[in-house]
Order: structure tokens, then sequence, then C-alpha cells
């Protein structure tokens, strides 16, 4: 769809300069837009009618300005949407888990924004609808439905929901044989339960005043939720606190980490009120690991740990005696080998099953215990996406996988490790249509200044030229060594069936190319993301996959960063720029000490506070601090007004002061969404429209229809 220039908007918002000034190490920082965060913005998580009127105002007059900049793509957006739309399965549901005599799946009716909790009878039968999302959420501006497990005796489901979008989760607990939910009712839980052996109560992680995950307490049914027993806090503000269930289902795990460190004690299901957390090996600088148990390995109980120890960079697995699990015991099972990172493993009765990626691609590993005979599932395509799915049951030999790729849509299959087959259980549909013969998928590598290459997960029709005249999407993430799968995704297809090239830039920050790869691009290092993205970029020019003029990069939260920083470093290589949720106020963020995410995320920025080197990093490199007198492209920035991640302040702060200090006449726009936080819209639908308002600016910006400012 062409689109013709639209007609020059008014003016933007004007946002009031109330300079604060500030000394940090001999440096003096001024913020002219300080006053967009709101000094009350704990209690605005949780009520974001208490937001201060003037900051909302501002919010609201940004918004208006976008719907009045992006008008002339109404009808493209609504197209967008409907195409989208018409990707989705309306009544999708998954592939039912086996556990004792029920099996327990997620499913969507159709035309329903929230999902359905249910099980039916492990080999086949009536349905029961255990939660009803769209019945929870009717009514509501925000709703996201969260993690659930069921009691052992599967009389009872925890479930948790989050309705206003800030991830206070509520734990309620419902009785499966009336469906009604118990009076039990506990608030503000991080993530999901974990329930005792007996099922008569379950431990949870409780958020604190500064929303951070830091201690596990354990809830008995039918007691007074201020009558929970605390188990574990951890006091340092800088460790996050979570909770798991062991593959085993004797112990819960305990994880207490941050970016670099991290240490477990188990939780003995079955012990009853008396379970205390018992510490597997004690915290080191840089030691990283996790567990799982196996009752009976080699004649004893132990446990298996992936880990990092004795400069195992891309991790191994070693196993220890479940009684003295400390790591002066662990012995080596599965040796490290360089460039080869473990990204992770389940433990069965009979099998230790690891993914682990070599060459920028997962695979998975399957060990029988008894002999330690390994096999490999092989997969064929260039660039491709896997998961494992762990499921409930230890005494099984099936595993569950989840395959795709940038062409193939995704496909769950059931894996028997004995008989080395395959049984297909679900194959991704796209009701509107989709072949694959009808598109490419490409791994490129980029070079780079630094001599390092950059792998690049390419998407585009085989109808599509290229010869240095399509337009593209590139999207970046690069950080917190979270790696950017090559799997398939239904809403890009719009841009990519419109004569684009969608392309994942797997920038350092990430683990693609292992632990090193994350290592070289945080703390000190961390503008090799930047730079990075920016010699890909340039290679895709070069190469002629791109054209040179119409490069729209998107990213998100630390990828917003990535946005931020190549709006102040290469303007000139972009014809536009999508910046999600992005974390583009670094310095101030990082000097803020109250912040949720601020002490965990010194080891992955640096403490600008007591670190004068960190701090010069940071504001070398902070888009905020960064922004000049120069010519940019045009911007799109989304943010959510109860985001504990990203705070809505951020984007607010930096469209402000771009706008008062660039030089040309491109549009910057600021959207929030005033009733979600960090991940959006929370239902199947509505996420879309977001999307679509992303992908019609993206189009806009590549077909000249945008006018300026």
């Amino acid at each position: 769809m062409m689109l013709e220039r639209v007609s020059r908007p008014k003016a933007p918002p004007r946002v009031a300069e109330r300079p604060v000034t500030k000394v940090c190490h001999g440096v003096r920082l001024i913020d002219e837009y300080d006053w967009l965060r709101d000094p009350n913005w704990q209690a605005v998580m949780r009520d974001p009618a208490v937001l201060d009127p003037e900051i909302r105002a501002v919010l609201e007059a940004e918004n208006a300005h976008v719907a009045a900049a992006l008008a002339g793509t109404a009808e493209l957006q609504e197209t967008l949407f409907s195409e989208m739309k018409g990707r989705i399965e309306e009544d999708d549901a998954g592939v039912p888990a086996p556990d004792g005599p029920w099996a327990y799946y997620v499913r969507h009716r159709a035309g329903g924004e929230h999902p359905l909790i249910c099980r039916q009878p492990r080999d086949g039968g009536e349905e029961t609808v255990l939660v009803d999302g769209d019945a929870l959420g009717a009514g509501k501006a925000f709703f996201h439905l969260g993690p659930s497990d069921h009691s052992p005796d599967h009389r009872l489901l925890a479930w948790t929901a989050d309705d206003m979008g800030s991830e206070f989760f509520t734990a309620r607990v419902r009785d499966l044989t009336t469906g009604e939910d118990l009076p039990d009712l506990v608030p503000e839980v991080s993530g999901g339960v974990a329930w005792c052996a007996d099922g008569k109560a379950f431990y949870y992680v409780r958020l604190d005043a500064q929303h951070r995950p830091s201690r596990v307490f354990r809830h008995c049914l039918g007691t007074p939720v201020e009558d929970d027993t605390l188990v574990y806090e951890t006091p340092d503000p800088g460790l996050f606190v979570s909770l798991g269930r062991l593959q085993s289902r004797r112990f819960a795990e305990i994880s207490v980490h941050d970016h670099e460190t991290a240490e477990s004690r188990l939780i003995d299901l079955a012990a009853g009120d008396d379970a205390r957390p018992v510490l597997v090996a004690p915290r080191e600088p840089d030691l990283r690991y996790e567990v799982e148990h196996h009752p009976d390995f080699e004649g004893r109980p132990v446990l298996f740990v992936r880990t990092n120890a004795g400069g195992a960079e891309d991790f191994e697995i070693v196993v220890a005696p479940l009684e003295a699990p400390g790591r002066e015991n662990w012995k080596t099972l599965v040796p490290h080998r360089p460039g080869v990172f473990v990204l992770g493993f389940t433990v069965t009765e009979n099998w230790l099953i690891r993914i682990e990626r070599a060459d920028s691609l997962p695979r998975i590993v399957v060990r029988r215990l008894a002999t330690g005979e390994e096999h490999t599932i092989a997969f064929d395509e260039e660039a491709y996406s896997l998961g494992l799915d762990h499921g409930y049951e230890f005494a099984t030999d099936i595993l569950r996988f989840v395959y795709s790729s940038m062409t193939t849509p995704s496909e769950v299959w059931d894996y028997d490790c004995a008989a080395r087959t395959r049984v297909l259980r679900k194959r991704q549909k796209v009701p509107s249509g989709h072949d694959p013969e009808n598109y490419v998928t490409r791994r490129l590598l980029a070079p780079t200044p630094d001599g390092e290459t950059v792998p690049i997960s390419l998407l585009a029709r085989k109808d599509t030229p290229l010869d240095g005249t399509a337009p593209a999407l590139l999207y970046g993430y690069g950080a917190y060594g979270m790696s950017m799968p090559a799997a398939f995704g239904t809403n890009r297809l719009s841009l990519v069936d419109r004569g684009f090239v969608y392309a994942i830039l797997h920038v350092r920050g990430g683990t693609e190319k292992g632990w090193r790869w994350y290592r070289e691009g945080k703390l000190a290092a961390k503008p090799n993301t930047f730079h990075d993205f920016i010699a890909a970029t340039e290679f895709l020019v070069a190469e002629k996959v791109i054209a040179p003029d119409k490069a729209v990069a998107q990213g998100g939260s630390a990828g917003g960063m990535l946005i931020g920083a190549l709006a102040n470093l290469r303007p000139d290589l972009f014809a536009g720029l999508i910046a999600e949720v992005p974390f583009v106020d670094v310095l101030n963020t990082m000097l803020d000490e109250t912040l949720p995410l601020t002490p965990p995320e010194w080891p992955e920025w640096g403490d600008p506070i007591r670190d004068e080197a960190a701090f010069r990093t940071i504001r070398a490199y902070s888009p905020y601090d960064n922004v000049t007198a120069q010519n940019y492209p045009a911007i799109l920035a989304l943010a959510g007004l109860t985001d504990p991640r990203v705070t809505y302040w951020e984007p607010a702060k930096w469209v402000a002061r771009l706008r008062r200090l660039k030089t040309d006449d491109n549009l910057v726009l600021l959207r929030t969404n005033l009733e979600a936080g960090h991940g959006g819209a929370a239902g199947r639908f509505e996420r879309l429209r977001e999307v679509a308002l992303s992908y019609a600016f993206a189009i806009a910006v590549v077909e000249g229809g945008l006018a300026g400012r």
C-alpha cells in the first residue's frame, strides 16, 4: 500500500523545562525534564489514577500528537491489524502435557483475548476449563493471566493474575472439584508457586516495597496471608530471588542471583512445616550454577549442576552427592568445550537432556544416564529456533521440544529418547495461508572493525529483489546474555509481503556465540553492542541486501537503549527508529538506587555511584545524555505507564530533549499506553494494534509518507 504524504500535523507538545542540577564525580549534570518523574511513582504502579495530573496531561498530549501525525496511516493500520489477526488461529490450543491421570494445556476460544487453563483425562475425554481468562478480564482495561500450577493430588490449582500491568501478581487457589476459589489470596507475588507434596501449602516469592523479588514465603491453606512463614530473605538489594520446582518434584529451588553470580537453596517439598532451605554451594564472584535432582544415579541421590565453575565460561555439567553438594564434591560429567554454550538442561529418570549452541545454532543432546551414551537431535535449516518443554513428569522417555524457523511455523514434537523416533504433535496453523516456499531465510556474517563477525538472521520473499532497493526492518537487543532466536513470527510477514527485508542482528551482549559474546557487550564493553549493529547494517547495504536510505531499526527495553545510541551515533544510517519501552535514561537510572532494577543491574551496566570509571563509561553512551544538536531520523517511542522495568519518564524525557535539540524536520513521536506496563497491551488482539502502529510507521517512513516534526 503506497501512502500519500500526509499534511503536516500541528506543532508537537511543548514540555516545560525545569532544570535540576546534581554533581557526581565532579561532573555537573543538568536534567531539565526531571519533573516528569512522579515522586509518587510506587503508588502509580499500583493505581495509575494517582499520577500527577500535570504529568498525565503531557502524556495525553503526546498520545494525541501521535494520532494526528499518523492519521494518514489509519487505513494502513487497520489493514495491518486485519492481516495479522487473520494469521492467528483464534481457537488455538496447546498440546496437552500429561501428569498422572490428567493432561493440562492452555487454549483460546474464537474471538477471545485471554487464555483458558484447561485439563482433560490423560487418554482423552471431556475437557474441563479450570480458569477462564476471558471471563476474568472482562471489563478491565488491563488483564494478564500469569503462571499457574496444580497441586500434586490434582485437587487444587494455584493461579496468578495482574490487572494493572505493573507485574504485581495476585495468587489465588481454585478448588477443581467445585470450580470455586478458596478464601486464600496472596498479593504482590513474583512468578509462580511451588506446592508442598501434601497439597496443603505452597511456597512463593513476594515483591518488596521497591518492587524487588527478595523474599520466599510458605502459605498454608486456610490461614491468613499475614501469618505466612518467611522461609528465605536476601538483605542485598542487588540480588534477584526466584523459585522453581525441580523436575523430580522432590525439591523446589530458590535461586539467588544477579547477572554475574548465582547460588541455590533447596526446599524439601515433602518435609512439611519443618522444611528449611539447604544451601547447595555458597555464592562466589563470577560463579553461576543451577541444579536438577535425581534420586538414584549410580546408586545414590545426586544433584546435576550446570555451572561455569573453574573457568568453564560456556558452562559444563557436573554431578554432586545430595548429602554433600558443595563445590568441593563436584565431579565433571559433561566437560566444558569453548564455543559450545550449554544453554540449559533437564533430568528425567533415565535421561540427561541438554540444549547447547554451537556456531550460533542450537541443538539437543540426549544422554542415557545408565551408560553415558549420547546422541544429537539434528535439524537442517540454515537458521532456526529450538526450545525444550520440560513438562511435568520425571519417569518418562518422552522429550517434548518446539522447533521453528523464520519461514517454518512452530512445530511441537514428542521425541522418544529410547526409540529415537519423533511424533509431530502440533504444527502452527496460519488461517489466512502461509507457503514457506515463497520465502527465504539466510544466515549471514557481518565483519566488524575489530575483527569479529556479527550473525544476521534474515527473512525475505523469494521475489524480493536483493539489489540494494529493498526497505528493511532491522531488529536488535544485545543485553543480559539473551539471544534472539531465529523463530517464526506471523506479524513480520506483513512487512515482508510488502517487499521488506526483515533481519535480526545478533549483536554482542547476547550469547549467540557463547558467553564471551555476552561478556564483550556489557559494562565497559557495552559500546560493542552499538558498533556491531552499525557494522552489520553497513554490511547489508554494501552487499546490496537492503537500500541505503530505507533501513528502520527496532528494539525494546535494553534493545531500546541500542536504538537510542544508534540515534546519536549514526542518525544518517537509518530512515527511522522504533524504540519500544526504551531504556534510554541510563545514567540517571543507574544513579538512583531506589528504582526497582538499579542495584541488581549494576553488574550489567556498572555502578556509577561508587565507580567513577563506570560513571564516565555510561555517561559517554547513555542516549538521553548524548542527545545533541544534529539531524535525527524519524523516531517512534512506545512506553507503558505502569512499567516497573523501564519507567515511563525515560522515553518521555528523551523525546522532549530530542525535539528541543534536533536540527531536522523529522517526526519524533511518543505514545504511552496509559493502561499497561512493560509488555504493552495484554490481550492477544489488542497487542496487534500496537504492532500495527509500529509497522505503519516503518512503512510510512520508507515510502516518504510522513510530514515533519
